[in-house]
């Protein structure tokens, strides 16, 4: 069965998105760029909300830039063919490989789990990761944590307020400071 991976960068005390709602502080530099690169690889479809969406709206058109290096390019060939489902109550239609549900999270990471196709089944945004936390859809959490204390915005962790055991399955520690952990949900029985 496909696994429900959560992944973001976030600051060291747990935010994806600071009190303004920026997130400069989370500017990857190549090495963790090439890391984000080498993730999306394993993913076969990417749940996103529609705040990241908007924000990684950026990436469809920005193959038409001359500027961009390699890797950024390598990118573009990578995320832009990724199917996408875009989960908002407010948009009216989506661009790219992404359609449009305006909810049924749960039914629709089911039905994604019972096609016979490969990769991970990818949530971005925390508001879409905290429904499927609640339940108990999340089979990873992976973090990229800045070394940066941000003061409050946007939780990664959704508060759903009940324990959830995590064992460590693969940490790496970038040149920058910025630090990798996979973390595997434990379920009983």
């Amino acid at each position: 069965m496909r696994s429900v991976t959560y992944s973001m960068n976030i600051s060291l005390d747990g935010y994806i998105v600071g009190p303004d709602g920026g997130f400069n502080w989370s500017e990857p530099d190549e090495e963790v760029f090439r890391f984000w690169i080498d993730d999306i690889r394993e993913v076969g479809v990417h749940l996103l909300g529609r705040r990241l969406y908007e924000t990684m709206l950026y990436w469809e058109t920005a193959e038409q830039d001359q500027s961009l290096d390699d890797a950024q390019r390598e990118w573009i060939a990578l995320w832009n063919p990724l199917p996408k489902v875009v989960f908002s109550r407010t948009l009216s239609t989506v661009r790219g490989n992404a359609r449009l549900l305006s909810g049924g999270l749960a039914d629709e990471i089911e039905r994604l789990r019972a096609e016979p196709a490969e990769g991970d089944i990818a949530i971005g945004g925390a508001a879409l990761a905290a429904e499927a936390a609640a339940s108990d859809l999340i089979d990873e959490y992976r973090t990229v944590v800045y070394p940066v204390l941000v003061g409050g915005g946007t939780p990664y962790f959704p508060q759903h307020e009940r324990r959830v055991d995590l064992e460590l399955v693969e940490s790496r520690t970038f040149g920058s400071g910025v630090v990798y952990h996979r973390h595997r949900v434990v379920r009983q029985g």
